[in-house]
């Protein structure tokens, strides 16, 4: 659920406009690699959509959302767009030079496209640090009369609204790149409190936008990066364009409930999509789009997307992500969700404050797999994990951890058994064999009953 943007609020976005009055930054080629991470700072999650043209992105990495709405949630995507995303390759594919490419296709008032998001949910700075999201992007190379309609997107949404849909925006959103109608302007905005109105204005949300520097957003790549700052007080959230900012909101804006709404539950998930017509490109035009000129077929292409963290960490992921996916610090907070691969588990919604989704119906034999876990050179020595249990009486079973193979002998593992429903959360610790380097993780599930006996929201990994 995106921007609703308003009809009245053309006008705004006019005053919001900002020439551009510098240089633009060097454009590499449409191909180019994720950047080297820069000095004083950890890659924690990276996507270069290298792979043969015409596949799908990674299911590894990311989710392709299909048709007007989630299950259960507001039609239209809660904005009034009017595509139908699909996972068919026309819609979404990599072209084979290291780039993504969302499509629209249609004409009248009947258009297909594409929205993908993230596996992940849980992108948030630690205490103390910097998260910045980044992707390089070319927008849909459209304007004028041709345009109308079309709405390119980079941005992100709290986790606690996947598979609850009806909490936003109390959950935060952030756009970092929006567009609409092919206009040489990026925009960045807030969405956050309640709707209508609240500390953020909904629904328009608190927003600023600019120009493209150099080349028109249209024409070439830009840059755009959002940031987190937690390493000042008040926290700041800032917007970028090809390394200038244009945009900021500090935490003492917003009240502290509005900011704790959107700032205290596990993270966030990052999407990419283009729709088709809706509240903000109507917005803008006056009037409803697309139109009969709105011509087909013109993609927003992504060579990549990156998410880092400031402060080096004594055990910092690989610069790129195996093949294979993964490539998580072990001492970060790792989803269950998040698995390369599992056995004999399902999902559903985590029913408590910090939402997002958990592992469940897990019994003995089951199993998930974690790709490029890096431990570091400093061993880890403790398992820490996030369960809950409505087992029956007298069934309890293992969380095990096991290096590269799912049968290999476990570093670790405690005992679970009912801590008060499938829901009642508690973190429970067990020390493992001292580890170092890079593995592949599988956490298992050993039982002597063929009952479900566990839950599994999250775990992590300690030097102590």
């Amino acid at each position: 659920m995106r921007v609703l943007h308003s009809p009245w609020r053309r006008s705004a976005l006019a005053l919001l406009a900002v020439t551009a009055a510098v240089l633009a930054l060097a454009v590499r080629p449409a191909d180019a690699s994720v950047p080297a991470t820069p000095s004083g700072w950890s890659l924690v999650w990276s996507d270069d959509f290298n792979g043969a043209a015409g596949s799908l992105p990674s299911s590894t990495y990311w989710i392709i959302d299909t048709g007007h709405s989630y299950p259960g949630g507001p039609g239209n995507w809660g904005t009034g767009e009017i595509q139908n995303y699909t996972a068919d390759p026309a819609n979404v594919s990599l072209d084979g030079s290291g780039n993504l490419r969302i499509t629209p296709i249609g004409s009248g008032q009947n258009w297909t496209s594409a929205r993908i998001e993230t596996r992940r949910t849980d992108f948030k700075p630690e205490a103390g640090r910097i998260l910045r999201i980044e992707g390089r992007i070319q927008m849909p190379n459209v304007t004028g009369n041709a345009a109308l309609g079309y709405w390119p997107a980079f941005w992100a949404l709290g986790s606690p609204y996947r598979g609850n849909y009806q909490n936003w925006p109390a959950i935060g959103e952030f756009d970092i790149m929006e567009n609409v109608n092919g206009i040489n302007s990026v925009w960045g905005v807030l969405h956050c409190g309640v709707n209508p109105g609240g500390a953020c204005g909904e629904t328009n949300g608190i927003g600023a936008s600019r120009a493209c520097p150099g080349s028109t957003c249209q024409s070439a790549f830009h840059t755009y990066r959002f940031e987190w700052d937690r390493s000042v007080t008040p926290n700041q959230l800032r917007w970028y364009v090809d390394g200038q900012q244009f945009h900021s909101i500090s935490q003492s804006q917003l009240d502290a409930t509005t900011w704790s709404n959107m700032t205290s539950h596990s993270g966030y998930f990052l999407l990419l999509n283009v729709a088709m017509g809706g509240g903000f490109p109507n917005g803008v035009a006056g009037f409803s789009t697309p139109t009969s000129a709105t011509v087909s077929g013109r993609p927003m292409v992504v060579d990549y997307v990156a998410v880092w963290q400031s402060g080096a960490t004594s055990s910092p992921p690989p610069s790129s992500p195996p093949p294979t996916g993964g490539g998580v610090d072990a001492r970060s907070i790792i989803q269950a969700e998040n698995y390369q691969a599992q056995s004999g588990t399902q999902l559903e919604a985590t029913q408590d404050t910090g939402g997002g989704q958990n592992v469940a119906y897990i019994s003995n034999g089951d199993w998930l797999r974690f790709d490029g876990v890096n431990f570091g050179s400093t061993a880890a020595r403790q398992f820490k994990a996030r369960v809950a249990s409505g087992a029956a009486a007298g069934v309890s079973g293992l969380v095990q951890v096991r290096l590269d193979s799912p049968t290999a002998t476990p570093i670790g593992d405690f005992a679970v058994a009912n801590t008060g429903g499938w829901q009642s959360w508690t973190t429970v610790p067990a020390n493992i064999a001292p580890t170092t380097g890079t593995h592949t993780v599988y956490i298992t599930f050993s039982s002597g009953q063929p009952a479900d006996f566990v839950n599994l929201n999250w775990f992590t990994f300690a030097t102590s």
